[in-house]
């Protein structure tokens, strides 16, 4: 249930706080001054799109913004909502049995949501308030005229939103399977040309039997192959340098390693110089092994050197025939090979013909589920709304769900239309043809009351959906509002006075001048204030005595009313 609505800054209002009760609740105020922007308002805070200019003219300060804040009381829906979400944890200052939905618009339409404190996505927001509010706009009635609209409310009456998507996303794999069941019988003769060439293109890279490793080794091979004169050469060289001759370097390092060891004991001043000799004498050595094992497993083999000059120009030869680099040869064989098998998958009509079947089972059968749902739902709803059409001046008049088998659709098996007959004896003809703008307010009205009964949101507002009725259908349809306030709290932004003198609870919406800025103000009525309100709806500019009278006689009349 909602309990207070703060405002600031937006549109007309600048500063606003309005505190709830259950039961039944009104919003009257002459034309243009600002009822509806009240339900904007919490329209926007519930995560309605925010768009451009709704920051109140006039505001001053580097944060042109409007704020909104609605707090309700929690209940089972918005808590298993919170627990899915992962924000039961989030508690507001006001207690863990209340919710706070904050909604901060700037002048450019960016605007950010708070849920008890914790920042939300607009998503995230709209998910909550499905469980809290469900608005009715004043427009609402002409929408029913569409299918569309007319499926979802059967489904929601059924309780069947989710079998609903589920279904469409069965239709979705039994269109997919459908079409590619399709392209194999369009594409035969090409599928099997493709497969013939990727089935050459695979065994030749198969045969290769390339890797890596294998790839990066035949490299250094050939490098060193191709070289081997070259090495042998320089490691004789270097041999011969160190170990060969008068001059040999390690007979050089043998004679100055012994001779300042020897010096070293006269004077310690060279025991570092002769350390550092015999170090030198010792790494010349280990060079001369190094180079002597080196050069004796180098050889020079022109047999191998062909061999892995071969080798090398093969897997070149085919990475460039592919257009890639040798090392991506692994990984576009795996391409090319589930190419192929998704080709010789799509190559067996058969089997796809048993998926687009098994798919279709699956789809026709919660489809057959659905409708027998859709039944129970329209014949309830055409009994109700019937029923109600009596008590909205509507005699003799019939209201009726049709459903018409129709061609396998994402939303199932038969189409639904709304069908009326305004007068005894007609037969009923679809809503959208028939239906006056009166009486197509009515119907509306009467399905809209009845089927907010099937949903879970403890707060209902309807924002001038009585347009279109007056006299004494005005009075039934205030005592309707009032009686489904008993089981739901209920919002209504009204222009007669026979519906805002059934209310609970009235607020009157006027402007008033601040500075030379139009604002609007609400006041929460009493008793004598409503009487006054009353007046004025009933009569207009000049208010009489006989006029107040009358209102004072409405509101008696409901409190005789609940009493009785």
């Amino acid at each position: 249930m909602l309990q207070r609505l703060y405002i600031r800054d937006f549109v007309l209002v600048d500063r606003l706080e309005l505190d709830f009760q259950s039961g039944f609740a009104v919003l009257t105020g002459e034309t243009g001054a600002g009822k509806s922007i009240l339900v904007d308002a919490l329209a926007l805070v519930l995560g309605e799109r925010a768009e451009s200019g709704v920051v109140r003219v006039g505001v001053e300060g580097p944060q042109k913004q409007a704020e909104i804040i609605a707090e309700f009381a929690n209940d089972a829906a918005a808590q298993a909502w919170l627990e899915e979400a992962g924000m039961e944890g989030d508690a507001a200052d006001a207690g863990e049995s209340t919710l706070i939905l904050r909604r901060v618009i700037d002048a450019g339409g960016r605007s950010r949501a708070w849920i008890n404190g914790a920042p939300v996505t607009l998503t995230q927001l709209r998910g909550l308030a499905q469980r809290l509010v469900d608005i009715h706009g004043q427009h609402a009635h002409y929408a029913l005229v569409d299918e569309a609209r007319q499926r979802a409310l059967i489904d929601a009456q059924a309780g069947q939103q989710d079998a609903v998507r589920q279904l469409g996303e069965r239709w979705r794999v039994w269109q997919g399977h459908l079409e590619a069941l399709r392209e194999c019988e369009r594409n035969t003769a090409s599928s099997k040309q493709e497969r013939e060439q990727l089935e050459w293109q695979i065994d030749e890279l198969q045969s290769l039997d390339f890797k890596v490793a294998d790839w990066q080794n035949s490299n250094v091979e050939l490098s060193r192959l191709g070289h081997a004169a070259d090495l042998l050469e320089g490691v004789n060289a270097s041999l011969a340098a160190m170990d060969e001759g008068e001059q040999a370097a390690a007979q050089a390092m043998q004679l100055a390693s012994s001779q300042l060891s020897r010096l070293s004991a006269i004077d310690a001043g060279l025991d570092e110089a002769a350390g550092l000799a015999e170090s030198a004498r010792i790494q010349i050595e280990e060079t001369i092994h190094a180079l002597r094992r080196y050069r004796d497993r180098l050889e020079l083999n022109p047999q191998r050197l062909a061999e892995v000059e071969q080798r090398i120009a093969a897997v070149t030869d085919a990475a460039r025939k592919h257009r890639i680099a040798p090392e991506a040869i692994p990984e576009h064989l795996t391409q090319l090979q589930q190419r192929f098998e998704t080709l010789a998958l799509q190559a067996d009509p058969k089997r796809l013909q048993a998926e687009v079947d098994a798919a279709y089972a699956q789809y026709e059968k919660l489809a057959r589920e659905i409708g027998k749902k859709r039944q129970q739902a329209a014949h309830v709803l055409s009994t109700e709304v019937t029923a109600m059409m009596q008590q909205l001046g509507m005699s003799g008049g019939l209201f009726e769900v049709a459903l018409t088998p129709c061609e396998a659709a994402s939303f199932g098996l038969e189409e639904i239309e709304f069908r009326v007959s305004a007068n005894a004896g007609r037969e009923p003809a679809p809503l959208s043809r028939v239906a006056s703008g009166g009486e197509l307010s009515r119907i509306g009205l009467a399905i809209q009351v009845i089927g907010s009964r099937a949903g879970t949101a403890g707060t209902l507002v309807f924002d001038e959906v009585d347009v279109g009725i007056g006299g004494g259908v005005a009075e039934i349809v205030g005592r309707l509002l009032r009686q489904l306030g008993e089981e739901r709290q209920i919002l209504s932004v009204t222009h007669l006075p026979q519906v805002a003198a059934c209310a609970d609870q009235q607020w009157r919406v006027s402007k008033r001048q601040q500075g030379g800025v139009t604002l609007s103000q609400v006041d929460e009525l009493d008793e004598m204030g409503r009487v006054e309100e009353l007046a004025r709806m009933l009569g207009g500019v000049k208010i009489t005595e006989t006029t107040r009278q009358h209102a004072a006689e409405m509101l008696a009349a409901r409190h005789h009313a609940l009493s009785a």
